[in-house]
């Protein structure tokens, strides 16, 4: 294998297995607060806050999977 298609593929493990930890972690946190506006409507302005910072913190994961891979293909590292 050449240095360039182990660099592939090395991008591609990077991001692959960044975005799986953080989609399970999205899917907990709708699922959660749906659950609990279900329960609850009253709590969905308090929920919806707390569930859109859950989001972007979670989401930032992925983001810094995709930027290591980034770095990865284009030989930074």
């Amino acid at each position: 294998m050449t240095d360039v298609g182990a660099r592939l593929l090395a991008t591609g493990l990077a991001v692959g297995l960044g975005a799986i930890g953080p989609g399970v972690g999205i899917g907990i946190i709708f699922s959660g607060a749906l659950q609990a506006i279900g329960r609850n409507p009253e709590a969905e302005g308090t929920l919806r806050t707390n569930l859109f910072i859950g989001f972007a913190l979670t989401e930032s994961l992925f983001i810094f999977a995709l930027v290591i891979g980034f770095l990865i293909a284009f030989k930074v590292i």
